[in-house]
């Protein structure tokens, strides 16, 4: 893994939504709209994160993963040059660049496949996949989404070009999109092409579950998407069972042993966290656990702001979860602005504890509305009690010297001290 990723927080952006285009395919109108990613960059700083993680920018047919160019920016975000601009406007913030690259499949005006539609003898057919009938093979029943044949090297020629050509371009890593449904033998045939001549990339693959560790070694990538995590911490907090999270920390220790895990609470595919768990006393909960626990910590935009939002399963079902943002932050509603100064807090937190970004958890104290755990890497320690219950939590001491509340609230009486019903503190 690159070192910078040690330092690295995204902020991850859903473009096509963060500007307001038209994901439905009526609209293909030509606008410049990622000039307007580049005035929330000094947002991005003052939240306290330094990476921008962009979901798809390539030309799309509609919603970006149903890619049909992948060396053209869609014309409803702009052109080459704008995200050039984007890029070296980010990176002169010290802002890291990760663009999202959907290699498991295209959309169905991706020129070759045309050219494959049209005549079932042609030489384009051999890059998609084919059922036993000689149908096409679409992902996850999409069948706008047709599979391309990971088995056919001139595929992976192609991937390692895509990947290659931004990355002269000056984005420094890659999202892989729904890298579970590709055989781990494909990663392993590209990403050594794409390092030798750029070495410094971070890759991070979408996996949703099953063997991380085995996926990121035997496909060569940096890292994987966490979602054991993600759904062990809205879960547990919202059924009031820290059981359920311990359990998930315990394997996610085990990831940490070979790789350090891309941690979040929230991203395009999923029900925003700030509805997930109902009840408003306990989202800084979650964002405790995502802040204070090893792993890379994305922001999924809106969160930072504590905006709600449900996915449904239907057409347009992802809309609410992608909105769109204003020109500026200047033009923001009122509203989440303690959510804000959190994340603020937070961050700067980690900052000032870099080891967290590998650090391993054991847990101390565990019911089901009370979670105490030591965080630790090397000789560096920090203790952190979450109470959703209704009564305070006593924290038992695991040496001689009080510790010291570094954020959070923990009331003292002489040598006891609790954690007040539905808080959380974080000590050294």
């Amino acid at each position: 893994m690159p070192d910078w990723t040690e330092h690295v927080i995204w902020w991850h952006v859903y473009p096509l939504g963060f500007v307001g285009a038209d994901t439905t395919g009526a609209d293909h109108t030509p606008v410049h709209r990622l000039q307007q990613i580049e005035s929330w960059l000094d947002y991005l700083v003052t939240l306290g994160a330094n990476g921008l993680a962009l979901g798809p920018v390539f030309r799309s047919s509609t919603h970006g993963y149903d890619t049909i160019d992948y060396f053209e920016v869609d014309p409803r975000l702009g052109d080459t040059a704008d995200l050039e601009h984007l890029i070296e406007a980010a990176h002169s913030r010290g802002i890291r660049v990760m663009l999202d690259g959907v290699f498991n499949h295209v959309g169905r005006e991706f020129a070759p496949l045309e050219v494959a539609l049209a005549d079932p003898a042609a030489p384009e057919n051999g890059l998609f996949r084919h059922t036993d009938s000689g149908e096409l093979e679409v992902f996850e029943g999409h069948g706008a989404l047709v599979a391309l044949d990971h088995g056919n090297p001139e595929v992976a020629d192609y991937v390692v070009s895509v990947m290659n050509h931004w990355l002269d371009r000056g984005i420094d890593a890659w999202r892989l999109d729904a890298a579970y449904s590709v055989p781990v033998r494909f990663w392993n045939s590209v990403l050594p092409r794409v390092r030798e001549r750029h070495p410094h990339t971070y890759v991070l693959g979408e996996v949703l579950h099953g063997d991380y560790a085995g996926f990121v070694r035997d496909g060569g990538l940096d890292s994987v998407t966490q979602y054991e995590l993600w759904q062990a911490i809205w879960h547990s907090i919202s059924e009031a069972n820290f059981f359920e999270l311990d359990w998930a920390l315990k394997r996610h220790n085990e990831f940490l042993e070979t790789f350090v895990p891309y941690t979040f609470l929230g991203n395009h595919d999923v029900t925003r966290i700030a509805t997930q768990i109902a009840d408003e006393r306990h989202h800084p909960h979650a964002l405790v656990l995502l802040f204070t626990l090893g792993g890379t910590p994305a922001v999924y935009y809106g969160d930072e702001r504590g905006l709600t939002a449900l996915k449904e399963e239907r057409v347009g079902g992802d809309d609410a979860i992608r909105p769109a943002y204003p020109a500026t932050p200047s033009e923001l509603p009122a509203g989440g602005e303690q959510v804000y100064a959190l994340h603020q807090e937070l961050i700067g937190l980690r900052r000032r504890h870099s080891w967290l970004h590998a650090a391993t958890s054991t847990p101390v104290d565990l019911t089901n509305t009370g979670y105490v755990y030591e965080v630790a890497a090397g000789a560096n320690r920090l203790t952190v009690a979450l109470n959703i219950g209704d009564k305070p939590l006593m924290l038992k001491s695991t040496s001689t010297a009080l510790p010291e509340t570094v954020a959070g609230r923990a009331d003292r009486e002489g040598e006891r001290i609790s954690v007040p019903p539905h808080a959380w503190a974080i000590l050294a």
